[in-house]
């Protein structure tokens, strides 16, 4: 699914508004939510931190996902740090999020090299004490079958 936020300053009301959309038809956006924030409030999450403030960005009616909701987060610092901006649009497509998480992780190489070192593990010569241990020799089954008991049924007829 993709999705538009926009995400606009309100001067006459001192409020920030953020606008959700989705594609619900091909190529037509759809308002899926409106959200008005007070600027003191704004400002003071930003003060905080991006965590304080994607949590006050964060409603019942508006809950983006932790990818998209740090961009938003970055987009409103950006637009009151600044000042400049007084509006921004971003756009996300859920498919290119899955792509990039689908991507191997960087890290992933250097486990497939540190596997060899378990190998050379396993490659050294057990103890020879040990493996001339016969440890099934003195091994006592706990259930024992009498000697003059038989195993096969006796066939009458």
């Amino acid at each position: 699914m993709k999705q538009k936020y926009l995400i606009f300053k309100n001067s006459e009301k001192n409020e920030l508004i953020i606008r959700e959309f989705a594609e619900l038809n091909k190529e037509k956006f759809t308002l899926l939510c409106e959200e008005a924030y007070d600027d003191e409030m704004i400002k003071v999450a930003i003060e905080k931190g991006v965590n304080t403030l994607i949590s006050k960005l964060k409603t019942q009616n508006m809950y983006p996902i932790g990818h998209y909701a740090k961009k938003i987060a970055e987009s409103v610092t950006t637009m009151y740090v600044s000042g400049d901006k007084q509006s921004v649009e971003l756009f996300f497509d859920d498919n290119d999020l899955l792509a990039e998480t689908q991507k191997p992780d960087k890290g992933f190489d250097a486990l497939a090299d540190e596997s060899s070192d378990h190998d050379e593990l396993l490659d050294e010569n057990v103890d020879n004490s040990y493996a001339n241990k016969n440890v099934l020799e003195k091994f006592q089954s706990v259930i024992k079958i009498a000697d003059d008991d038989s195993t096969e049924t006796d066939k009458k007829g």
